[in-house]
């Protein structure tokens, strides 16, 4: 891997994605909370405070990001849904990682709302038809963004976030 900060590669997306990748992507977001527990699995304090590359996010910022950054995507679908277009608020996710709470959390209230926001929003996925995945939100720097790309952004986000983990513990020989 020659990126670290792009285990499984950048995000790519194409316009319009069939039903069956669109159900890929639920499925990878519907994982996602399980296999961060699986990558964090068995660490110790000073493994959870190692960063996942030089000048990167330590693996504790990581945990605590993921459902930081899924807590807004949430509430950009629900808004999508109920509103035409609505431009959404963006946030400083390096400064929010930098957070006291980021600090002093324990890893398992980040999991736990991980499990719970994932059970939510999976269950809204789920119910969506083709045509609701096209209602989109406006980022003031992106322009307007589909729901189809935002599922297909969050189901690479969360693989993504993983294999920083997985990867640290592959060459740190963490097992």
């Amino acid at each position: 891997m020659s990126d670290l900060r792009y285990p499984i590669g950048q995000f790519t997306f194409k316009s319009e994605p069939t039903e069956s990748e669109r159900k890929t992507f639920i499925e990878q977001i519907a994982e996602t909370p399980a296999k961060l527990r699986e990558a964090i699995r068995g660490l110790s304090l000073t493994q959870l405070d190692t960063p996942y590359r030089e000048g990167g996010w330590t693996v504790r910022q990581v945990i605590h990001h993921v459902p930081d950054s899924h807590l807004n995507a949430y509430t950009r679908f629900k808004l999508a849904l109920t509103e035409d277009e609505p431009v959404i608020k963006p946030y400083d996710e390096a400064r929010w990682a930098e957070l006291d709470d980021t600090r002093t959390t324990p890893i398992e209230t980040s999991l736990t709302l991980l499990d719970a926001l994932h059970e939510r929003w999976v269950r809204l996925l789920r119910a969506l038809s083709s045509d609701d995945f096209k209602r989109a939100f406006r980022h003031p720097d992106l322009g307007v963004v589909s729901l189809n790309k935002s599922a297909a952004l969050y189901a690479w986000h969360g693989r993504h976030h993983v294999a920083h983990i997985t990867s640290l513990r592959e060459r740190m020989k963490w097992d």
